[in-house]
Formats: structure tokens, C-alpha cells, sequence
């Protein structure tokens, strides 16, 4: 995947246009709660700002459904990111597009960074609308894409706008390639994925390609459940996803097949309802009450996940080993969190829940990489080419 990154490039002086993911969690107040995703791209800032370039960002906040919604106004994230620049002026444009934009984009000067309204107040992003397109290019000379986490939607502002103005990498995005690229086409072996979250389905396809690679897959989550079930087990009143149970006996299957070592909890913390204030214990996957329900893997379980990683020489990890959010079903997730900041191995986190229990546990500077992209780095891993990665300037 040779691209043109911003290294390759002359942008001195210029009007850059940069596809930043500052699409952070936010409290009622407006608050930021977790500014890793503005943080990331401190670096790709930092370097444009050295060569005089002057600085236009780009990104979208929540879902506003195509209109204007004052809930989702980037507002904060200037007032953030003016912060951790140490009191940087950074200027804020109503729109992302339209004749104001348009000239404060033109009146900026080298050094300065104008933040445009969020992207998705427009239907036309998503659609990936060629005029909408042409509008976000014509606000600067080249785009740089920092935005791996949207970078597997055909959006305008990652796809549409490259017909009209060269776009090369910035240096999150290259780092999230490099690593995601050498875990999926170059890993040092032994390698061990880790696989949690809800549902299978959501993970079918990266399953399916890691079991060609790994030589280890860890199943934990509400995930698990079917696999559970597949077994014969009764899962009580545990999310099972009953459509796909044979699918789970297959990959059972494949992964003996191809010689992978497959773990699945063999205990669970079970609850008699889903809620923070549940009664809850340990019990082994065929002990499940019928009236009760998973909700974490249990000691024993974590134990095992965590001797499976001593020794690894890559890791992946995608998605809680329980329901991360209520603090007596995240032991799992933290074990499992702590074995992997533990284990020396390189290492890439991807998923909202995985990286939230390394920064609880102030663990986050032990993994090689953390990954700020969700779906994207999910269909990084099922091998898939991803829209706003293909459409970057090639290398000559």
C-alpha cells in the first residue's frame, strides 16, 4: 500500500485542507470526556505549522442527520484543541462550506488554523456529492487525510474531494497503516488476536480472515454466548444470536483445521438482570441459570486468556470481554487489558471499550498502538480495501 504521505510533499506556505476524526464523546455540559482522537493529531499539526502552511480542519460530531443540530457544533473542540496547542488562537468557521467559509479560508495566513462547522450538518458528506466535493477542495491547494476512523466510508470529504485536489496521508493515518498493515500482512509470530464486543455478526468476516494468520484467537464478549451455545451448552437468558450458531460451529471447525488455538470462556459472571445494581457470581458455561445472564468471562477464564498472550509477538485486540460499563462485569475486560500491556508483544488496541479500560488502568503507554479507528480498523482487518485509503495519491 505505497501512498504519498505528507512527507512526500511540498506544502510550504500552502493551504492545506486536513480530514481530522475529532468526533469525540462529549457530557450534557458540551464537556470533552476523552480527547484522545484531538491528541492524535497533535503531531500532523505541529509539522504544517513548521512549514508555514496555513491550516484548515476538517471532521464530523455524531450523527446530525444532514441539518444543523447546535448539539453537535464542533465549537468545543476549538476551545480543546486551542488548549492542548498551549492557547493557540484557533479560528472557527459557521459553516463548512459557503461564501463566509470561503473567505476565511482565503484570508488565512501561514501558521493559522481555521476549524470548519461540522462536516455532517451537510446530507451532501455522506452522500459523497461531487458539488459538495468541489466546494471543501476549492477551500485549499491539497488534502491531508488523518481520519483513518472514517476512512472506510465513501464520504465526500475522504473520497469525493480527491477528483479535485491531490491527498496524501498524514502521520496518524500512516501510523495506523503501518501497524494495522504489518498485523495483517507481516506479523511476528506467535500471534494472538483477541476478539470481544456483542455480537458475531458484527465480526464475522475479520474472524474468518484472522483465522488465516493467527496462531491464537481469543473469543470473549457477548460474543462468546453463541459460541457457548454452539457447544451444546444452555446459555440461560444470555444475548445469543441463535441465526448463528452453525456459523459458530464452522468456525470452530476451520480454526482446528488450520491448526489455530481457539479459546472460549469456560466460566462467566453471571447476572440476574442487566443492570450496574445486579446480583451476580461465577458459574462454569454449563452451571448458566436459566432465568440468569453473562455478562463478563469469569477468573478462571481470564487467567487462561492472559497465559495465552505471555510470549506473544503480536497482538490484536478488538472489543470488551464483558460489559465493560458496569464496573462488576469489567474484571474480565481489565485482565485482559493489564496480560496485554504486560506481555511486550506488539501490540494494537482498536474498539472504544478496549482503550477506555488501558486509560482507566493508565495502561495506554504500554501498547505499541492504539488505533483510533472502529469500524475502519474492523475492515482494515477483514482485508477489505478501504475507500479513503484508496483514493490517496500514489508513490511514484
Amino acid at each position: 500500500m505505497q501512498k504519498k504521505s505528507l512527507g512526500d510533499v511540498f506544502i510550504n506556505h500552502k493551504k492545506v485542507l486536513v480530514r481530522v476524526d475529532y468526533n469525540v464523546p462529549m457530557d450534557k455540559e458540551g464537556n470533552i470526556t476523552d480527547d484522545t482522537r484531538i491528541r492524535a493529531t497533535l503531531p500532523t499539526l505541529e509539522y504544517l505549522i513548521s512549514q508555514n502552511a496555513a491550516i484548515i480542519l476538517a471532521s464530523h460530531l455524531g450523527r446530525p442527520k444532514g441539518k444543523p443540530n447546535p448539539e453537535f457544533s464542533l465549537a468545543p473542540v476549538a476551545k480543546k484543541l486551542s488548549n492542548l496547542m498551549f492557547g493557540r488562537e484557533i479560528l472557527f468557521a459557521p459553516d463548512c462550506v459557503g461564501e463566509k467559509t470561503a473567505k476565511m479560508a482565503a484570508d488565512l495566513n501561514p501558521g493559522q488554523i481555521l476549524l470548519l462547522e461540522n462536516l455532517r450538518f451537510h446530507a451532501e458528506e455522506e452522500k459523497n456529492d461531487p458539488e459538495f466535493a468541489r466546494q471543501l477542495a476549492s477551500l485549499a491547494e491539497i488534502l491531508v487525510n488523518d481520519a483513518f476512523g472514517v476512512s472506510h466510508r465513501a464520504h465526500a470529504s475522504v473520497h469525493g474531494i480527491t477528483k479535485y485536489i491531490p491527498a496524501v496521508s498524514g502521520f496518524l493515518m500512516d501510523k495506523e497503516l503501518l501497524y494495522l498493515g504489518q498485523a495483517v500482512n507481516n506479523p511476528a509470530h506467535p500471534f494472538v488476536a483477541i476478539i470481544g464486543g456483542a455480537k458475531v455478526s458484527d465480526k464475522i468476516s475479520v474472524i474468518e480472515n484472522l483465522l488465516n494468520k493467527v496462531d491464537t484467537l481469543i473469543i470473549g464478549g457477548g460474543m462468546a454466548n453463541t459460541f457457548i451455545a454452539a457447544q451444546g451448552y444452555k446459555p440461560g437468558k444470555s444475548l445469543v444470536e441463535t441465526d448463528k450458531l452453525e456459523l459458530a460451529k464452522e468456525l470452530m471447525i476451520k480454526a482446528k483445521e488450520k491448526g489455530v488455538t481457539l479459546l472460549l470462556p469456560t466460566d462467566v459472571v453471571v447476572a440476574d438482570k442487566f443492570a450496574a445494581d445486579a446480583q451476580y457470581k461465577t458459574v462454569s458455561i454449563g452451571e448458566i441459570p436459566a432465568e440468569w445472564l453473562a455478562l463478563d468471562i469469569g477468573p478462571e477464564t481470564a487467567k487462561v486468556f492472559a497465559a495465552a498472550l505471555n510470549g506473544a509477538k503480536t497482538i490484536v485486540w478488538n472489543g470488551p470481554m464483558g460489559v465493560f460499563e458496569f464496573d462488576n462485569f469489567a474484571v474480565g475486560t481489565e485482565a485482559v487489558a493489564k496480560a496485554v500491556a504486560a506481555s511486550g508483544a506488539r501490540s494494537i488496541v482498536g474498539g472504544g471499550d478496549s482503550v477506555a479500560a488501558l486509560e482507566k488502568l493508565k495502561l495506554a503507554d504500554k501498547i505499541t498502538h492504539i488505533s483510533t479507528g472502529g469500524g475502519a480498523s474492523l475492515e482494515f482487518l477483514e482485508g477489505k480495501e478501504l475507500p479513503g485509503i484508496a483514493a490517496l495519491a500514489d508513490k511514484e
